[in-house]
Protein backbone atom coordinates (compact mmCIF):
# COMPACT_ATOMS: atom_id res chain seq x y z
CA UNK A 1 0.00 0.00 0.00
CA UNK A 2 1.47 3.58 -1.22
CA UNK A 3 1.81 6.17 1.91
CA UNK A 4 0.11 8.96 1.73
CA UNK A 5 1.07 12.13 0.47
CA UNK A 6 -1.37 14.88 1.39
CA UNK A 7 -0.88 14.21 5.20
CA UNK A 8 0.87 16.94 7.54
CA UNK A 9 1.02 17.51 11.31
CA UNK A 10 -0.33 20.20 13.18
CA UNK A 11 -1.75 21.17 16.50
CA UNK A 12 -5.69 20.39 16.99
CA UNK A 13 -6.86 23.36 18.91
CA UNK A 14 -4.51 25.98 20.58
CA UNK A 15 -2.67 25.57 23.36
CA UNK A 16 -0.12 27.84 25.75
CA UNK A 17 3.23 27.15 27.65
CA UNK A 18 4.76 29.70 30.42
CA UNK A 19 8.52 30.22 30.94
CA UNK A 20 9.64 32.32 33.85
CA UNK A 21 13.39 33.79 34.18
CA UNK A 22 15.03 36.41 36.51
CA UNK A 23 11.46 38.03 36.85
CA UNK A 24 10.45 38.02 33.12
CA UNK A 25 7.27 36.33 31.50
CA UNK A 26 6.99 34.17 28.55
CA UNK A 27 3.94 33.05 27.84
CA UNK A 28 3.28 31.23 24.18
CA UNK A 29 0.42 31.16 22.22
CA UNK A 30 0.05 28.11 19.72
CA UNK A 31 -2.60 28.03 17.00
CA UNK A 32 -3.20 26.05 13.95
CA UNK A 33 -4.09 28.24 10.90
CA UNK A 34 -4.16 28.56 7.45
CA UNK A 35 -3.20 31.63 5.71
CA UNK A 36 -1.80 34.80 6.63
CA UNK A 37 -4.62 36.38 7.32
CA UNK A 38 -5.17 34.00 9.94
CA UNK A 39 -1.74 34.19 11.28
CA UNK A 40 -2.68 37.97 11.48
CA UNK A 41 -5.86 37.66 13.67
CA UNK A 42 -3.73 35.07 15.55
CA UNK A 43 -1.43 38.19 16.45
CA UNK A 44 -3.54 40.41 17.05
CA UNK A 45 -6.23 38.47 19.43
CA UNK A 46 -2.94 37.76 21.79
CA UNK A 47 -2.13 41.71 21.50
CA UNK A 48 -5.24 42.80 22.84
CA UNK A 49 -4.96 39.30 25.54
CA UNK A 50 -1.78 41.23 26.35
CA UNK A 51 -1.77 44.99 25.44
CA UNK A 52 1.15 46.12 28.30
CA UNK A 53 3.38 43.32 27.43
CA UNK A 54 6.68 44.77 25.91
CA UNK A 55 7.30 42.22 22.71
CA UNK A 56 4.58 40.18 20.84
CA UNK A 57 6.92 37.69 19.26
CA UNK A 58 6.04 35.69 16.35
CA UNK A 59 6.73 32.48 14.30
CA UNK A 60 4.60 30.97 11.47
CA UNK A 61 4.86 27.94 9.20
CA UNK A 62 2.29 27.38 6.14
CA UNK A 63 1.67 24.70 3.61
CA UNK A 64 2.53 21.37 2.61
CA UNK A 65 5.84 22.22 1.48
CA UNK A 66 6.26 24.33 4.29
CA UNK A 67 7.93 27.18 2.41
CA UNK A 68 5.99 30.25 3.65
CA UNK A 69 7.26 31.36 7.29
CA UNK A 70 8.11 34.14 9.29
CA UNK A 71 10.06 34.94 12.19
CA UNK A 72 9.70 37.91 14.14
CA UNK A 73 11.69 39.65 17.37
CA UNK A 74 9.45 42.62 17.83
CA UNK A 75 12.31 44.66 19.47
CA UNK A 76 14.12 41.91 20.62
CA UNK A 77 17.60 41.68 19.64
CA UNK A 78 17.98 39.52 16.15
CA UNK A 79 17.55 36.27 16.45
CA UNK A 80 16.51 35.80 19.39
CA UNK A 81 13.24 35.58 19.89
CA UNK A 82 11.66 34.12 15.98
CA UNK A 83 13.86 32.46 15.36
CA UNK A 84 14.25 30.48 18.04
CA UNK A 85 10.26 30.01 17.97
CA UNK A 86 10.35 28.21 14.55
CA UNK A 87 12.94 26.23 15.66
CA UNK A 88 10.68 24.47 17.79
CA UNK A 89 7.64 24.60 15.61
CA UNK A 90 10.27 22.61 13.03
CA UNK A 91 11.67 20.67 16.02
CA UNK A 92 7.70 19.08 16.48
CA UNK A 93 7.83 18.81 12.43
CA UNK A 94 4.32 21.24 12.48
CA UNK A 95 3.14 22.81 9.53
CA UNK A 96 -0.09 25.48 9.29
CA UNK A 97 1.13 26.81 12.41
CA UNK A 98 1.56 30.22 13.92
CA UNK A 99 3.26 30.97 17.72
CA UNK A 100 3.20 34.06 19.46
CA UNK A 101 5.60 34.44 22.59
CA UNK A 102 4.46 37.73 24.54
CA UNK A 103 7.35 39.03 27.26
CA UNK A 104 7.11 41.11 30.47
CA UNK A 105 10.06 42.33 31.31
CA UNK A 106 11.18 41.44 34.60
CA UNK A 107 13.66 44.19 35.39
CA UNK A 108 17.14 42.04 34.55
CA UNK A 109 18.56 41.68 30.92
CA UNK A 110 18.64 38.29 30.77
CA UNK A 111 21.38 38.37 27.18
CA UNK A 112 20.86 36.85 24.25
CA UNK A 113 21.85 33.04 25.45
CA UNK A 114 19.59 33.92 28.33
CA UNK A 115 16.35 35.29 25.24
CA UNK A 116 17.07 31.81 22.97
CA UNK A 117 16.35 29.96 25.76
CA UNK A 118 13.72 31.48 26.88
CA UNK A 119 11.70 32.12 23.51
CA UNK A 120 12.69 28.53 22.95
CA UNK A 121 10.95 26.86 25.70
CA UNK A 122 7.77 28.95 26.05
CA UNK A 123 7.11 27.43 22.73
CA UNK A 124 8.08 24.25 23.59
CA UNK A 125 6.17 23.77 27.24
CA UNK A 126 3.20 25.25 24.52
CA UNK A 127 3.50 22.69 21.88
CA UNK A 128 4.11 20.07 24.93
CA UNK A 129 0.86 20.77 25.61
CA UNK A 130 -1.03 20.46 22.80
CA UNK A 131 -2.59 17.93 20.72
CA UNK A 132 -0.98 16.75 17.80
CA UNK A 133 -2.86 15.66 14.95
CA UNK A 134 -1.84 14.24 11.83
CA UNK A 135 -4.48 16.16 9.17
CA UNK A 136 -4.94 15.77 5.79
CA UNK A 137 -4.09 18.27 2.99
CA UNK A 138 -7.75 19.34 1.24
CA UNK A 139 -8.25 20.13 -2.68
CA UNK A 140 -10.62 23.49 -2.53
CA UNK A 141 -13.85 22.68 -5.91
CA UNK A 142 -16.47 24.80 -6.61
CA UNK A 143 -19.24 22.41 -8.29
CA UNK A 144 -22.43 23.98 -10.51
CA UNK A 145 -24.72 21.55 -12.03
CA UNK A 146 -28.30 21.06 -13.09
CA UNK A 147 -30.87 19.55 -11.13
CA UNK A 148 -30.98 16.58 -14.13
CA UNK A 149 -27.85 15.18 -12.49
CA UNK A 150 -28.72 15.99 -8.85
CA UNK A 151 -28.23 12.20 -7.95
CA UNK A 152 -24.95 11.70 -9.67
CA UNK A 153 -23.18 14.52 -8.54
CA UNK A 154 -24.44 13.97 -4.51
CA UNK A 155 -23.72 10.30 -5.07
CA UNK A 156 -20.49 11.10 -5.82
CA UNK A 157 -19.81 12.96 -3.36
CA UNK A 158 -21.06 10.82 -1.09
CA UNK A 159 -19.15 7.88 -2.81
CA UNK A 160 -15.50 9.85 -2.17
CA UNK A 161 -16.20 11.47 0.81
CA UNK A 162 -15.90 15.10 0.27
CA UNK A 163 -16.82 17.44 2.67
CA UNK A 164 -19.74 20.09 1.95
CA UNK A 165 -18.60 23.12 2.82
CA UNK A 166 -21.30 25.25 1.28
CA UNK A 167 -24.44 24.71 -0.84
CA UNK A 168 -26.97 26.68 -2.98
CA UNK A 169 -29.96 25.43 -4.89
CA UNK A 170 -31.48 28.00 -7.16
CA UNK A 171 -31.99 28.24 -11.11
CA UNK A 172 -28.95 25.47 -10.56
CA UNK A 173 -27.38 23.97 -7.90
CA UNK A 174 -23.89 24.99 -6.45
CA UNK A 175 -21.31 22.85 -3.98
CA UNK A 176 -18.46 24.41 -3.08
CA UNK A 177 -16.09 20.59 -1.53
CA UNK A 178 -13.19 20.04 0.19
CA UNK A 179 -11.49 16.99 -0.83
CA UNK A 180 -8.35 15.25 -0.16
CA UNK A 181 -5.55 15.99 -2.47
CA UNK A 182 -5.30 12.43 -3.15
CA UNK A 183 -9.04 11.96 -4.54
CA UNK A 184 -9.15 15.06 -5.96
CA UNK A 185 -8.38 13.92 -9.50
CA UNK A 186 -10.53 10.87 -9.23
CA UNK A 187 -13.53 13.24 -8.20
CA UNK A 188 -12.76 16.13 -10.93
CA UNK A 189 -12.53 13.10 -13.72
CA UNK A 190 -15.71 11.50 -12.96
CA UNK A 191 -17.39 14.63 -12.44
CA UNK A 192 -15.75 15.89 -15.98
CA UNK A 193 -17.40 13.32 -17.41
CA UNK A 194 -21.30 14.15 -16.34
CA UNK A 195 -22.96 16.08 -18.80
CA UNK A 196 -23.58 19.73 -17.48
CA UNK A 197 -21.20 19.90 -14.92
CA UNK A 198 -18.59 23.13 -13.94
CA UNK A 199 -16.07 22.97 -12.06
CA UNK A 200 -13.80 25.63 -10.53
CA UNK A 201 -10.79 24.72 -8.78
CA UNK A 202 -10.55 27.36 -5.46
CA UNK A 203 -7.27 26.31 -3.67
CA UNK A 204 -6.26 24.19 -1.02
CA UNK A 205 -6.45 24.20 2.83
Amino acid sequence: MSKATDTYQTLKAPSEGIFRDRGSKFIAYASRVFSEEEVKTHLEFVKKEHPKARHHCYSYRLGMDKNRYRANDDGEPSGTAGRPILGQIDSFGLTNISVVVVRYFGGTKLGVPGLINAYKTATAEALNAGAIEERTVDVLIEVQFGYGVMNTVMQLVKRIDCEVLFKEFETEALLRLAVRRDLSERLMTELSATEGVEIEVLGER
